[in-house]
């Protein structure tokens, strides 16, 4: 194998992904598993669950599946035990579930504030508590929370949502400062809208995307494979000096 591969090899790996039944979940747990790692995958849908995972098993990899609800206070602890025992350790953690609440501030309930903190920042707080003992233990992790360029920038009707993810940003480097000592990088991927199923079903109206896509210098949205491989060189040998920051990945968007 070549040097330059060997850097970016997640080889003899165990990656534990977060909404990991579809869209970006799905497409990271693919491409961290053809690069060579074991995975564990959670999410509440269990025929997509079931879906990724046989897509990784054909790859020759080990593929577990955790039914849970990100949403409550103890099952985000529980999945990341449960993929701790059945992998026998973590070395990767890819926070990626999440939800969004769409609605300006005036109508904006509790209930929804309140679940899209917990899915969106409580749960990767929930992970990364639970399996970075281990990492510290063992002087080695990586730890990639999926955030937005929602967490950067303002967005109207997506208070609930952008509050989340810029929290999420300040997690991630509150992490780095804390576990970089034990040679664990943390670090966050903030994308622009990408073209899941969910996504296309929601910006594929050209009245809605349009004026977004002229704020776009590319003039496009992104695809679920291009989030996955960032994640993958966030996972990887290669980054091993990158931590503690937030890595847009948005077509220009903020750059204007």
């Amino acid at each position: 194998m070549a040097e330059y591969l060997k850097r970016f090899s997640l080889t003899g790996k165990k990656a534990l992904i977060t909404g990991g039944s579809k869209g970006i979940g799905a497409a990271v747990a693919e491409v961290l598993a053809d690069a060579g790692a074991d995975i564990a995958i959670v999410g509440r849908d269990k025929v997509g669950l079931a879906e990724t995972a046989q897509k990784i098993q054909a790859l020759g990899r080990l593929c577990t599946t955790i039914e849970a609800d990100l949403a409550t206070a103890d099952q985000p602890r529980q999945a990341a035990e449960q993929a701790l025992h059945a992998l026998g350790g973590i070395d990767i953690l890819v926070n990626n579930a999440g939800v969004a609440r769409v609605d300006n501030l005036l109508q904006l309930t509790v209930e929804a504030w309140d679940e899209t903190q917990a899915v969106n920042l409580r749960a990767p707080f929930l992970f990364a508590q639970t399996v970075a003992p281990l990492m510290i233990a063992q002087r080695s992790g990586k730890i990639i929370n999926i955030s937005s360029q929602a967490g950067v920038i303002a967005l109207d009707g997506h208070a609930a949502y952008c509050a989340s993810k810029g929290g999420l940003n300040m997690l991630t480097k509150v992490m780095a400062a804390e576990w970089s000592p034990y040679n664990i990088q943390c670090n966050a991927v903030a994308p622009t809208i990408i073209l899941t199923p969910m996504g296309t079903k929601v910006w594929g109206d050209p009245v809605k995307a349009d004026p977004m896509l002229a704020k776009t210098p590319l003039g496009r949205f992104g695809q679920p494979v291009e989030v996955a491989d960032l994640v993958l060189f966030l996972a990887s040998p290669a980054s091993d000096l990158i931590t503690g920051e937030v890595i847009l990945i948005d077509g220009g968007y903020t750059a204007l």
